[in-house]
């Protein structure tokens, strides 16, 4: 379910995971969403990934009596994983190729009678969709980066250029061809290559069955072994696998492609970068996938060089913290562009810097005026070469007189609230309360008068103040209570004990123990705003944004 929620309708979920919900594909809600007056009108989300009420969802698919049993293309789904388990990619291949017609496929005869079963009532190209969709969300769901996120997608879609009818679209690790093929439309020449030959066969198929009328997707290893050495694409998409070393540079050092500089080993997304250059027409344009750190590693640092030096790269997007599946840290999309004559003086003076880390991973891609600056190339040729765009952001929109005034005005009134919240105490009638006659916890808990949120007891009677209850168990005696032989804090319900009072003194020391708790968070808060100031300060007096009085 979606963190995503509206106080109105409660929680929020996504067309995935209402076919989780019915144990259907997602091509199937898309098909309800159509065939269906009454399915539920989207609650949140934007026109691309709309959200809906659960209940609403749920109430729905009761009185269609959708999920009540299970699909065929469940059937076949559960099928091809007990008969595959992790080799599923090669079912899929196998399936698509009885789904294409061709003669010898080795898939088991109860998989191809469902197959066929299925055909009967949807057209082979929905079959082979619905399939594809099921397996990329089981990836998805799973943190694999086997398949490109569908946010990944998206932004890659959102970014690239129009291209003319005639172009060609090249993806070098297309995978099972999610990027290629959502990318560049049903006539447009797509070429791909994928190092896992069931992927390739998979994607070649499935292109076929959607009716993709010029693609071709080949076997191999682009990096060692191109198997379009002479192609030049208006278009190279890539989502390379990342983090890999033993990408071939012992065996590649003096390969051409590393026309703007060899690349180490630890920076094999770059080898993959300048293998989809090389594969760029005059006037071309390249959209690269890339892990946050190759825009500051020092190993990479002569290589950014060039690229901004030579007026190559022309756009970095940070995009927003979940859109690649496997992790939640930020990655961006490099734009390079090759210029149209060898040797021409390059026009573009600038790096478009988009930072849209703030952003939902599902919102709106467009940028805001604050999130996008175009940095001098000057300013990037730096010892660091930094290709981040926050780096290059926060200075040039950042408010640092209006962000001081406020900071200080705000510290300034949470200290005055400060000296106001301490209670008035005075001094006791003896010794402390827990040397005297207590409960435990445990008993009042077996009494019934104590329940518990969580971990944390709360009163269940009006016999019992809970800001009384919570504030003697938080007092020092009952931390030695409640303290193991290691020194490791672990509240214990039988241990911990309150003093035996009525319930006006109860509420008498409750009221100076909330006083107390309140004077602990404006301290808190007093602690971070004065972090906060003093980095604000800081950064305006060293930028020029901010200078000493006269």
């Amino acid at each position: 379910m979606t963190d995503t929620a509206a106080s109105s309708v409660g929680p929020l979920v996504t067309g995935a995971e209402i076919a989780r919900l019915a144990g259907v594909t997602r091509a199937a809600v898309s098909n309800w969403r159509r065939r269906y007056g009454d399915f539920p009108t989207p609650a949140g989300g934007g026109a691309n990934s709309p959200l809906y009420a659960l209940a609403e969802v749920q109430e729905w698919l009761d009185r269609q009596r959708k999920g009540q049993e299970v699909s065929p293309e469940v059937e076949l789904w559960q099928a091809m994983r007990a008969a595959y388990g992790e080799q599923m990619i090669a079912g899929l291949a196998q399936v698509a190729e009885v789904l294409a017609g061709e003669v010898g496929s080795e898939v088991p005869e109860g998989i191809a009678t469902r197959v066929q079963g299925l055909v009967r009532s949807e057209p082979p190209a929905g079959v082979v969709n619905g399939l594809a969709e099921r397996f990329m969300d089981s990836a998805r769901r799973a943190g694999s980066d086997q398949v490109t996120s569908e946010r990944v997608v998206r932004a890659v879609r959102h970014f690239a250029p129009l291209l003319a009818p005639d172009a060609a679209v090249f993806d070098p690790a297309c995978g099972i061809g999610v990027l290629l093929l959502s990318v560049a439309p049903a006539a447009m020449r797509c070429r791909g290559q994928e190092v896992d030959v069931d992927s390739a066969r998979f994607a070649q198929l499935r292109a076929d069955l959607l009716g993709h009328s010029d693609v071709h997707i080949v076997a191999g290893d682009s990096l060692r072994a191109d198997q379009w050495p002479d192609l030049k694409a208006d278009l190279v998409v890539c989502d390379p696998p990342s983090g890999v070393t033993e990408w071939g540079r012992e065996e590649l050092l003096l390969d051409s492609r590393w026309d703007l500089g060899t690349p180490s080993k630890a920076e094999g997304e770059l080898a993959w970068l300048q293998h989809a250059y090389a594969h760029t027409a005059p006037g071309g344009h390249v959209l690269m996938v890339m892990p946050a750190s190759v825009a500051y590693r020092k190993a990479g640092r002569r290589i950014r060089a060039e690229l901004v030096r030579r007026g190559i790269v022309r756009q970095v997007v940070a995009l927003p913290p979940g859109t690649a599946t496997s992790h939640a840290l930020p990655v961006h999309l490099w734009c390079l562009e090759r210029p149209k004559h060898t040797g021409a003086a390059d026009t573009h003076r600038t790096v478009r810097m988009v930072d849209l880390t703030d952003n939902s991973p599902d919102g709106d891609l467009k940028p805001r005026r604050d999130q996008v600056a175009d940095v001098p190339l000057i300013e990037l040729l730096d010892d660091t070469v930094d290709l981040t765009p926050g780096s290059h952001l926060r200075p040039r929109h950042r408010d640092y007189p209006g962000e001081y005034a406020a900071l200080r005005e705000e510290l300034e009134n949470q200290i005055r609230r400060l000296a106001a919240l301490p209670p008035e105490l005075t001094a006791g009638d003896g010794p402390g309360s827990l040397d005297g006659a207590t409960t435990s916890v445990a008993d009042l808990a077996r009494a019934g008068l104590v329940t518990y949120e969580g971990q944390q007891p709360v009163s269940a009677s009006d016999q019992l103040d809970t800001d009384y209850l919570q504030g003697f168990l938080r007092s020092s005696a009952n931390a030695r209570r409640t303290t193991s032989a290691s020194g490791t804090y672990r509240f214990d319900g039988k241990g911990a004990r309150i003093p035996r009072m009525g319930i006006d003194d109860q509420r008498r020391y409750g009221s100076a123990f909330r006083t107390l708790t309140a004077f602990e968070e404006g301290m808190r808060k007093v602690d971070e705003l004065s972090r906060q100031l003093a980095e604000v300060a800081r950064d305006g007096l060293a930028t020029g944004a901010l200078a000493p009085e006269e």
